[in-house]
């Protein structure tokens, strides 16, 4: 796709006049750095604040009396139960346990669910939910309507406190409608990047107005998606596509943790999402391979593909993610292996242009999660 046929966000004007470098994703002409450059934008992010433009996600809601027991029908997640003004991290799974999605799922009362999915797969997640449960409850799409904005950063707070006070008050995964510079935004204490912040809904009119206020303020500088990477790698965090996909299950990747405990082969609401009977098996019986934390004995990046061997050359795995940590000052990488082999501190290489590079078996995050939980 060239420039000219590749969306464009609401903010596309305002990164080429920070200056940044633009590149194709998912569909979008989207910045991956500014000036800075990705290393500073990164440990910038970790010592005050970052802005990053995630309006090419998509957003929609789900109104209705049944929206909640309709998605919880597509999902291994507890919604029916889900409190109003709270969020939760849930995945979209097909009939044989893979993972088509992982999306946010905000309760704003009133019988209306709000959703936050992938860019890359925001169409077939609409078509999905219409064909599915289209019929239950009322699924309006705000690809077109809404932008979105992530201030992340442990000055994130202070930032965003000065325009609404009662954001400082919210905890993590908290949601709620919050009016910034006189405009109804969504406002939930979240991220994808290991650090306090937020995420910011924001009409399409009026973002570059709150984009440009929020990188007025001293904390704040504009982050661009090569730091998004690392930021959410160093904290452990999946990349649909990458780290999880439909030929991954929640189990093999590593994510029995955000499957709600009711929804869980013994919980009270078991079953009922496609795929459960599979993945119920692999929760019994355990999977011969499974995502873990890598991180490289030697000062070599390893990258997305790379083969994962064991002592004798026998290939177990494959990396899934990989870069340098900046925060860390050295590589670090996700993969999935065999079974027999993730154990913590478990050694393992990969094979790097031909080369083996000695590897540990690590627990995430690489870097502690700082979220604010009250």
């Amino acid at each position: 796709m060239t420039s000219e046929t590749l969306a464009k966000t609401p903010l596309h004007a305002l990164h080429l006049e920070l200056g940044a470098r633009m590149v194709p994703f998912a569909g979008y002409d989207m910045p991956v750095q500014y000036p800075l450059g990705v290393m500073k934008e990164h440990l910038h992010c970790r010592d005050q604040a970052g802005l990053f433009d995630v309006s090419h996600m998509g957003q929609l809601t789900l109104r209705g009396a049944n929206a909640a027991k309709a998605l919880e029908s597509l999902v291994p997640v507890d919604i029916i139960d889900l409190p109003v003004g709270m969020q939760r991290y849930a995945m979209f799974t097909d009939d044989n346990g893979g993972i088509l999605d992982d999306l946010m799922v905000a309760n704003l009362g009133d019988d209306t669910l709000f959703l936050v999915v992938n860019a890359a797969c925001k169409d077939q997640d609409l078509a999905h939910l219409r064909k599915h449960i289209g019929e239950q409850c009322e699924i309006d799409s705000l690809f077109e309507s809404r932008a979105l904005l992530a201030l992340q950063g442990p000055k994130a707070v202070d930032v965003l406190a000065r325009l609404a006070p009662q954001v400082a008050e919210m905890t993590f995964m908290q949601f709620a409608s919050v009016r910034l510079l006189g405009v109804d935004c969504f406002v939930s204490r979240s991220g994808y990047t290991g650090e306090d912040g937020y995420e910011i809904s924001v009409p399409n009119e009026q973002a570059e107005a709150l984009a440009r206020a929020l990188l007025a303020e001293p904390e704040v500088a504009a982050i661009g998606l090569g730091a998004r990477d690392s930021l959410r790698l160093e904290a452990g965090l999946c990349l649909y596509g990458h780290d999880m996909s439909t030929s991954t299950t929640p189990i093999e990747a590593s994510l029995l943790w955000a499957m709600s405990k009711p929804r869980r082969a013994d919980g009270a609401r078991a079953g009922g999402f496609p795929g459960a009977e599979q993945i119920f098996a692999q929760q019994q019986n355990g999977v011969s391979s499974k995502r873990v934390g890598l991180l490289p004995q030697e000062r070599v990046p390893v990258r997305e593909g790379a083969e994962i061997v064991d002592a004798d050359g026998n290939v177990i795995g494959i990396v899934s993610s990989g870069g340098f940590g900046p925060t860390l000052g050295a590589p670090v990488a996700m993969g999935y292996v065999q079974s027999s082999h993730v154990a913590v501190d478990s050694p393992v290489w990969a094979v790097v242009r031909g080369k083996r590079v000695a590897m540990k078996v690590a627990k995430t995050p690489f870097v502690p999660q700082r979220y604010y939980r009250g």
